[in-house]
């Protein structure tokens, strides 16, 4: 999967990953991807639930070993 930008969320907690995820988001074009990185167990109940809420379209979430992918699609609101 092809991404735009990329925000290392790597050591952060809850709920620092949504907060940088977000504060990124805003800088980048509608339709443009995100990929984060994240090794809090809680991004996997979070960035769904921030997807949902902000309109943003979380197109894939999967995991290599303790790291958690999260390719999220820009929305236009």
């Amino acid at each position: 999967m092809t991404w735009n930008e990329e925000l290392d969320a790597i050591g952060l907690l809850c709920p620092l990953p949504v907060l940088k995820a977000r504060k990124r988001l805003l800088t980048m074009a509608e339709g443009a991807v995100l990929l984060m990185r994240a090794d809090d167990p809680a991004t996997i109940v979070d960035v769904p639930h921030f997807c949902a809420e902000a309109g943003h379209t979380l197109m894939s979430q999967h995991s290599e070993g303790a790291e958690l992918q999260f390719f999220i699609r820009k929305s236009g609101g």
